[in-house]
């Protein structure tokens, strides 16, 4: 019996310490957050939106990799007016609750689900109105999990305070659709000239869409193309929350022939080309976390990777080269230091909101060396020959030499250099246009552009015999990245405009690092190298017929050092032959080559 009273009160008083320490840690579990919610909601707060707009004020800065001062990203006047709730068009208002927030009227400041939703799947940050506002208002955009803590707690705290209405108008007011405006009637005017009250459900879908992305979305930075991508996205929304009936959808059509030119973001305080390399250097800060709205608010500093002596000398050599001939010839200038990817000078055209540097246009002949790294990779050699007929038909292309080699055979390494087209007919065969599409691929061609593959047929699959002779369009931009790939014993790297980012004390942000990919064997770089060389460095010349004129509708000349790899481009807005002020037709060794010896370094 005395060993039945020791244990029978064992068991209740082990089991009554294991609830003990449950109900501890379930409390600390509750309180401890519950606490910390209550203690950040009597602590933090919230700026208005006049407090906010009169912290736009500050500039961020664009600079030159010696540090000096480039450009400045500033709001023109009157890009802040502000819209009252009762002024914002209920289309507009609809369009941006549909695609930003969809139960903005029915949540306490944030969506759990969207949250939730956001966490298990990756997609999309979870942030509501609410949230979004709270962000550009505190000017917080660090990814932490204090910051979206705060963004709730204070997204809970203005919901209380304020109505629904009083908190989209404040968030309208503050965010940025892009083109250096802030709030809805500046965007109306920057994109379609109109005033706020005339949109369309066109123009208004258009407008949200730009909300998420401004610097990406707008056709002015990447196209057409890829904005009614965006467009087509907020439309479909209108359609599943409501807003829009599927009668309403089918009349809705892009509005893309009435988005006007950007000129409100240059107004007279940039050239275009300044306008090109702006716009550019955005769309990478915004790629890194570094939306317009934060580089304003925070005051950034952001040293670029353009070179100010090599910029000022890439705007001369193409203006004084171009000065006397035809009005309608165009020209871009790009130039990447090998080994890092390094931007040094970008040249877009002074001639109009259009970046000529990059848009995608036929290489011709500058695209051969890929052809040689092809075969090279394979074993071949520079002296080995092939067929050089004057013409062959292949898969349904006529080819046509512009000159030969004086023999019904060419080396590779004339073939280069005299630019004779047939031989890499041949050689295309033998490798495979799969092996020479990965090539350049490999050298720095990127896949795909705004999501349509490059070096392909239109179908996005089929390589046609069109690569064997530069037939498909690739960026000056990119084309310089692949020599330079070249120029840099095969190893590759990203191009790339942003150096690093600082806030307005000095410290460092954000900074950019290099990473050189092994993409082109070191022999295979040397081969392709020995191949360009000419007597005024390594180069190679370009052109792009216009149909069976004899004349070219564009000219390249591609090349490098052992500094910079440079690509310049001669051209016109619409496919025409190219003459210059004398009458002669322009070829790659015309005016490319003598805007590219005046700036080479």
């Amino acid at each position: 019996m005395e060993d039945d009273e020791v244990e029978t009160p064992e068991r209740p008083t082990t089991w009554r310490r294991v609830r003990r320490v449950a109900y501890v840690v379930l409390s600390l579990v509750i309180l401890v957050p519950l606490a910390a919610f209550v203690v950040a909601y009597l602590v933090l707060d919230v700026r208005s939106p006049q407090e906010v707009l009169a912290g736009l004020d500050k500039t961020a800065g664009l600079a030159y990799t010696d540090g000096s001062e480039m450009m400045k990203v500033v709001p023109e006047d009157g890009d802040r007016l502000y819209v009252r709730y009762a002024d914002v068009p209920p289309k507009l208002r609809d369009a941006i609750i549909a695609v930003e927030d969809p139960t903005f009227w029915q949540n306490e400041g944030f969506d759990p689900l969207g949250i939730l939703r956001a966490a298990v799947t990756g997609v999309g940050g979870g942030s509501g109105i609410t949230q979004q506002y709270i962000k550009n208002a505190t000017g917080a955009d660090q990814a932490s999990y204090f910051r979206k803590f705060s963004e709730l707690v204070l997204s809970t705290k203005l919901t209380q305070q304020r109505s629904k209405e009083e908190i989209f108008e404040s968030y309208i007011n503050i965010i940025s659709f892009g083109r250096g405006t802030f709030g809805p009637a500046s965007a109306a005017n920057a994109y379609f000239g109109k005033p706020l009250a005339d949109l369309t459900w066109s123009e208004t879908a258009f407008l949200a869409g730009m909300i998420q992305s401004p610097s990406v979305h707008d056709p002015a930075a990447s196209s057409h193309e890829h904005a009614s991508r965006r467009w087509d996205y907020v439309a479909e929304k209108l359609v599943t929350r409501g807003y829009v009936s599927e009668a309403e959808r089918a009349e809705m059509r892009y509005p893309g022939d009435a988005v006007v030119p950007p000129a409100e973001t240059r107004a007279g305080r940039l050239t275009y080309s300044e306008y090109h390399v702006k716009r550019r250097v955005l769309a990478e800060l915004e790629s890194h976390g570094f939306g317009l709205d934060r580089l304003r608010q925070g005051g950034l500093r952001i040293e670029t990777t353009l070179d100010r002596q090599a910029q000022a000398d890439g705007e001369k050599a193409v203006a004084e080269q171009l000065a006397g001939q035809p009005n309608h010839l165009r020209a871009a200038l790009v130039a990447v230091e090998p080994g890092s990817g390094a931007i040094r000078a970008y040249q877009g055209g002074n001639w109009g909101v259009r970046d000529y540097a990059g848009v995608p246009q036929p290489p011709g002949s500058a695209f051969h060396p890929f052809v040689v790294a092809a075969g090279l990779r394979q074993g071949e050699n520079l002296d080995r020959k092939y067929p050089a007929p004057d013409r062959l038909d292949y898969g349904g292309r006529v080819v046509k030499n512009e000159a030969g080699c004086g023999a019904p055979e060419c080396s590779v390494r004339d073939a280069v250099r005299g630019s004779v087209d047939t031989p890499f007919v041949e050689m295309t065969r033998r490798f495979g246009a799969v092996a020479v599409s990965q090539a350049a691929r490999d050298a720095g061609i990127p896949a795909d552009l705004d999501g349509t593959p490059t070096l392909r047929e239109p179908d996005g699959v089929t390589i046609g015999p069109g690569i064997a002779v530069g037939a498909y369009p690739v960026r000056a931009l990119d084309l310089a990245s692949a020599y330079g790939t070249f120029a840099a014993d095969g190893l590759r790297t990203q191009p790339y405009f942003v150096q690093r980012v600082l806030d307005d004390e000095g410290t460092v942000l954000w900074e950019h690092e290099t990473t050189a990919t092994p993409a082109i064997e070191p022999q295979v770089a040397a081969g392709v190298t020995e191949a360009l060389r000419r007597e005024d460095g390594v180069a190679k010349a370009g052109s792009h017929r216009f149909g069976d004129t004899g004349d070219n509708a564009g000219a390249w000349l591609a090349g490098y050092t052992d500094r910079l790899s440079t690509v310049v481009w001669v051209g016109a807005d619409e496919e025409r032959r190219l003459r210059d002020a004398a009458n002669n037709r322009i070829t790659g060794e015309t005016l490319p080559a003598a805007i590219w010896r005046a700036f080479r370094r």
